[in-house]
Order: C-alpha cells, then structure tokens, then sequence
C-alpha cells in the first residue's frame, strides 16, 4: 500500500512538471514566432522561398529553445516509465513472493482441512442417507416393501435349505443361545403357512398404512422392528421359564421349539392405532362393526388366556410383546415424543 501511495504521488508530481515545461515551451515559441515576422520584414523573397529557408534563418535561441523542450521531455518521460517499470517489477515480485510464500505455509493446512471436510461430509452422508432415503418414500411404498420383504422370504422357504432357514428365520432359545440374535428381526419376516402370511399382511396394510400416514414412514418401520423385537423378547422370556419350570421331557422341548411370523410386529401397529383411537369402528372379518376398545380388549384378553392355557399352536406371548410395544408407543406419542 506505501508504494502504490508513493508512486501515485511521484505521478502527480511529474505530470505536473512536465505540464509547466511545456506551458512554458509554447508561450517562448509563440513569442518567437510573433518576433520573425518583424524581424525578417525585409526578407519577402526568403519566406516565399520556403519553409526550410525561413526556419534556417531563425536566431540560435529559438532553436535552443525548440531543442530542450524536446529532450527534456523525452528525458522526463522515459525516465518515468523507467520508474513506473521497476515499481510495477517490484511489486509484483514482491507480490508474488509473498503469494507464494503465503501459499507454501499455509498449503498443508489447507489441505489437511479440505481432507477432514470430505471425510466428514463421506461418513456423514452415510449416516444421512438412510434417514433421507426414509423421507423420499411415502407410507405406501413402506408398507408396500415390507409385504415384498414378508412374500420374498415366505418364497425362499419353498426352495431354501429348511436347516439354513430355521437357523436364520426362526426364534427359539436355542438359536438365542448359539448367538444368532439376528433372528430376533428375521422370524417377524417369515412365514410357512399361507393363512399366516395372507392374515398378518391383511393387518399391515390395513393398519399400516393409517399410522404411516399419521406419523410418516420412518415411524412406520421403527415401530414394526420394535414390535419383532418385543414378540421376541417376551417369546424367549416365556420359553425360557417353561425351561426352568419344567422338569421333564418338556423342557427340552421349550428350548427348541422354534416360533416366526409378524404377529407380534403387525399386532404393535394394530394396537397402536386401537390406543390412539378407541371411539373407531372397527370392521372385524371385514363385515362385523366393533368398536376399536372393545376389539382390543377381547384381542389382549385372547393372547393372555391363551398364553395361560399353554397354547402350543400360537405364539401368545409374542403377540403379547407387540401389545406392550404399542402401549410404549402410545404413550411416547401421548407425551409428544413422536
């Protein structure tokens, strides 16, 4: 900045001189010229010879005079392009210098910096991009893959390995115990029976798409993982006492009876939906009107007895988990956490 200063004002400076020389250059040549004309009156046939002629015979002053404005401006002029050059040359090595200084310290910083901002924006995208696929889709086409899901699997035990199945696709204590805690999800995808599958997808779809709509995709399919994992969890908690509480032969059979199906998963929606709206009517069968609180008492009062009488057909206590799941629900919902 002190230079650009300086040199605007060396600038000023000599445009200024230069303008009072040449000021002056034309007053003094102006002053010969109105001279001559008195000075060669006499002289006729000279100016009418020719311009070289008359100009030969101008006193030596006037050519002095003619000759230094000339050099002294040429002079002038040169010398402040000259400092104009080597001004600019300074600066912008100057510049240049410092630039490249500037950017041989600070290009491993920045660098390092612009690595972390990818690799965060890498990874954070990914956590991102699940939550943002569940955005895009709407409460149909969630409800929609999760019957594709439950009629892939229902297919693949038709041509499947029936050992690969059971040991991935089932729920028992055994399968718990091996370490396949995955099958605590899966078992709510799978089914044998074509009854099974076609009640169980009547009720997802039905009810599912209700609270989907209510409360967004996302909702939809956290709630059905959470109701397999609570039909699971009350599933191998009931089989586990009739392990210990039998002492026979039958409690064999507790720790390798093997359970699957979305009953517990499609019975979180199903009650959820009765919680949140008790005064509904609710077409049992599809022709009979019930009341949505009168269903849902006799559903809960069903999965208990049978549960008590030791239904060994159906997986009382896991409906029974997908019950508490939506009471869970509920709940979180009543108290603006959903």
């Amino acid at each position: 900045m002190v230079l650009h200063a300086y040199y605007a004002f060396m600038r000023i400076k000599m445009q200024g001189l230069v303008r009072r020389v040449v000021s002056q250059a034309q007053t003094q040549a102006q002053g010969n010229a109105h001279y001559l004309p008195h000075r060669h009156a006499n002289s006729h046939r000279i100016l009418q010879t020719g311009v070289h002629s008359a100009i030969s015979s101008l006193p030596k002053p006037s050519q002095q005079l003619n000759h230094i404005p000339s050099f002294f401006l040429t002079h002038h002029f040169h010398s402040c392009r000259t400092l104009s050059t080597k001004l600019r040359t300074f600066i912008s090595q100057s510049m240049i210098q410092r630039h490249f200084a500037f950017n041989s310290l600070l290009r491993p910083a920045l660098h390092f910096r612009r690595y972390n901002f990818n690799f965060n924006q890498y990874y954070g995208f990914r956590r991102g991009s699940w939550r943002s696929w569940l955005h895009r889709i709407s409460p149909d086409d969630m409800v929609l893959g999760l019957i594709i899901a439950n009629v892939a699997i229902f297919l693949l035990w038709r041509i499947a390995d029936q050992k690969f199945m059971k040991n991935n696709f089932t729920i028992s204590l055994d399968n718990f115990k091996s370490g396949r805690l995955h099958t605590m999800i899966t078992n709510a995808f799978s089914h044998v029976d074509t009854w099974h599958i076609v009640s169980n997808m009547l009720g997802l779809y039905f009810f599912g798409l209700k609270v989907g709509r209510n409360f967004g995709p996302e909702f939809l399919l956290k709630l059905y993982l959470a109701g397999a994992v609570g039909g699971s969890v009350f599933y191998l908690i009931h089989q586990a006492y009739k392990a210990q509480t039998l002492k026979d032969w039958r409690a064999m059979i507790a720790s390798k009876e093997l359970a699957l199906g979305a009953s517990g998963a499609v019975n979180a929606i199903i009650l959820l939906d009765i919680f949140l709206y008790p005064k509904a009517t609710i077409y049992f069968n599809f022709f009979i009107p019930v009341p949505a609180v009168l269903l849902g008492i006799l559903w809960i009062g069903k999965d208990l007895l049978g549960m008590i009488e030791g239904d060994s057909q159906v997986s009382r206590s896991a409906h029974l988990g997908g019950a508490a799941v939506a009471a869970i629900a509920w709940a979180g919902v009543r108290k603006g956490r959903f």
